[in-house]
């Protein structure tokens, strides 16, 4: 014990120059790393703040150079929403984004289950045709399908050729989901079936718990993709006013309001801010999801 406390203690040798080199290139790569981080944040950022501080102008200065509102004008959301028809296309957006996204999931789901885990003759081949379906352009088909709709069913100026459709299924999201089912194990199939499980009870109790990452992922893209729907609208409802959805809606508000920027930016955070918030709180679901899938097959 004497002889431990009489012992001093060691200094810390000094750096050599190659260690104070490899420590000033890794702070540099770190503030090079973060710098990029930053600006690419910055980059998306930006234009929603400049549309969000341009919302909250009064309609003198939405004309002007500023970039800070002088005096906070919240009331232009309630003037915006005051507008004829703006609640009904944010109603008819929700129904359509909702409804169509449920039925796209709904009955995706059993035909990517039986493209990943069934082994049947003529596999491959359908799951090239579900590829190329997703190669096929929405406007090759549009007069075809217009016709269809409109002529032989009568449901022009509605949007119900466009929810229908994806009660049968979605091409994207048939195969974003059959790359993440084949990651599930087949040990966990085998011994849902040994317990006495048919192959429905064993997808909705073994197979949809684990692959609710990959679901919530073409959840999401499907409801991006009703809720920004600008073609769809525009073929099948352009002649009804109280069919329209927020994005056909919002070139008909931009065009009566071309000179009151500040309405129309405005209206624009109000078309954006719901899939924001969707994003926001299924980030993790989606990201996850999106990462999975493809791993394997």
């Amino acid at each position: 014990m004497t002889q431990l406390l009489a012992t001093p203690l060691e200094s810390k040798a000094p750096p050599t120059p190659a260690e104070r080199t490899a420590h000033r290139r890794a702070f540099l790569e770190w503030i090079a790393v973060h710098s990029l981080g930053v600006a690419v944040a910055l980059f998306f950022t930006l234009p929603f703040l400049f549309v969000l501080l341009t919302s909250l102008m009064s309609d003198s200065q939405a004309l002007s150079r500023d970039l800070i509102p002088d005096t906070w004008e919240w009331d232009n959301y309630r003037r915006v929403l005051d507008t004829p028809g703006f609640l009904t296309w944010w109603r008819n957006t929700l129904f359509y984004a909702v409804l169509g996204t449920a039925l796209t999931v709904i009955s995706s789901i059993p035909v990517a289950y039986a493209l990943a885990k069934f082994r049947f003759r003529g596999r491959n081949l359908a799951l090239m045709l579900v590829i190329s379906m997703m190669m096929l352009p929405p406007q090759v088909i549009i007069i075809p399908m217009y016709l269809f709709w409109a002529k032989q069913l009568d449901l022009s100026g509605t949007l119900w050729p466009l929810i229908i459709p994806m009660a049968f299924g979605d091409a994207f999201s048939i195969f974003l989901l059959r790359q993440f089912l084949t990651t599930i194990p087949d040990e966990y199939l085998d011994a849902a079936k040994v317990d006495g499980c048919g192959d429905l009870r064993t997808l909705l109790k073994v197979v949809l718990p684990m692959a609710k990452p990959g679901i919530a992922a073409v959840a999401l893209f499907q409801f991006f993709y009703a809720w920004n729907d600008y073609f769809g609208p525009q073929i099948y409802a352009s002649e009804n006013p109280g069919a329209w959805t927020l994005s056909y809606g919002l070139e008909s508000f931009k065009g009566a309001h071309h000179t009151d920027w500040n309405l129309t930016m405005a209206a624009t955070v109000l078309v954006m801010a719901p899939v924001i918030l969707v994003f926001f709180f299924a980030q993790k679901a989606f990201v996850e999801g999106v990462t999975l899938t493809g791993v394997k097959g």
